[in-house]
């Protein structure tokens, strides 16, 4: 049989990690959804078109996805799945089987829905979000390529966040640094340093845009998960006037309140880039993350012109 679709993995994880309140590594939900769905060794075998992973392994991760995105599970760490209290409830008031109705919405209801959920917001509730029209019958191939990346993106972006929020406040600042000189910022990498630690005075890093350091820039990387308010920003842009900077970047894993937005853009002289930036940044230049090439074939008409040859 083949790898079923990644929808009937959703169950089989969710029971298992209901079994293991304290979590358990990813490679064994994979193993145990791949016993109940009974799929083969050889079908295990099979690989993604890319050849980058085995496709029951990768379908089994959106499953997860889907039940991060209902509020029922977390990656605390990298490679590693534990059900939140909503889960643990959910899966106890739900006996097995899981009606098809209900697998249905933990697969396509929260597609939309940003895993960093504010504080407050309720598992399960899919109201005001857009229900997602990638299974439209009526989408052109084109737009159904179209959406799948960009919820890959949006995928992979939420990864990221979840990974930065764990790193020390010291590899922090260091990815950042490595993201600006992606960016093009200073002739080399060593044109960017790190200077973070007690006493810095609010400044994370300096960015020399020339070789002999006429012209810098200072940056700040915050691991926040809190917003960042105006108090924040308003001390930075303290600390680039006892620099005698002129330009200023302050980086967040987090949001800007907006009193902070309103002082940054008055000041003019400070950039601010929160977490839903960061990622697309990461992704854009590839720091942190990797792509790989989708060849897309498409009838050149031109070569069949043949009054043009």
């Amino acid at each position: 049989m083949a790898v079923p679709t990644y929808d009937k993995f959703i169950e089989p994880i969710l029971r298992f990690l209901a079994l293991r309140p304290n979590g358990a590594p990813a490679r064994e939900a994979h193993e145990s959804a791949a016993s109940a769905l009974a799929i083969s060794e050889s079908d295990k075998q099979e690989l993604l078109p890319s050849g980058t992973q085995p496709v029951y392994k990768n379908r089994a991760g959106w499953a997860h996805d889907r039940l991060k995105r209902a509020g029922l599970s977390s990656s605390p760490r990298r490679g590693y799945w534990r059900l939140t209290a909503d889960g643990m409830a959910y899966a106890a008031s739900h006996p097995t089987p899981l009606p098809p109705e209900e697998v249905e919405k933990l697969a396509i209801g929260f597609m939309d829905v940003r895993l960093r959920q504010p504080l407050g917001s309720d598992a399960l509730s899919p109201s005001g979000q857009t229900t997602t029209s990638s299974i439209s019958a009526v989408a052109s191939p084109d737009d159904r390529l179209g959406e799948a990346i960009a919820e890959l993106r949006r995928s992979v972006a939420a990864e990221l966040l979840e990974s930065l929020s764990v790193v020390s406040p010291k590899f922090f600042e260091t990815i950042v640094l490595d993201l600006l000189h992606r960016m093009g910022y200073g002739a080399s990498r060593a044109d960017l340093q790190r200077v973070g630690g007690s006493g810095d005075g609010g400044i994370d890093g300096i960015i020399s845009l020339d070789k002999l350091g006429l012209e810098k820039v200072y940056v700040q990387a915050k691991r926040w998960q809190q917003a960042v308010g105006r108090p924040e920003v308003q001390a930075f842009y303290g600390a680039l006037a006892g620099q005698r900077a002129n330009k200023g970047v302050f980086i967040t894993t987090s949001s800007y309140t907006t009193q902070a937005v309103e002082f940054a853009r008055s000041v003019e002289r400070i950039v601010l880039v929160d977490g839903a930036r960061l990622a697309e940044l990461m992704m854009d230049y590839e720091v942190g993350v990797s792509s790989r090439t989708v060849k897309v074939p498409k009838l050149d008409s031109d070569y069949f012109d043949e009054e043009s040859t």
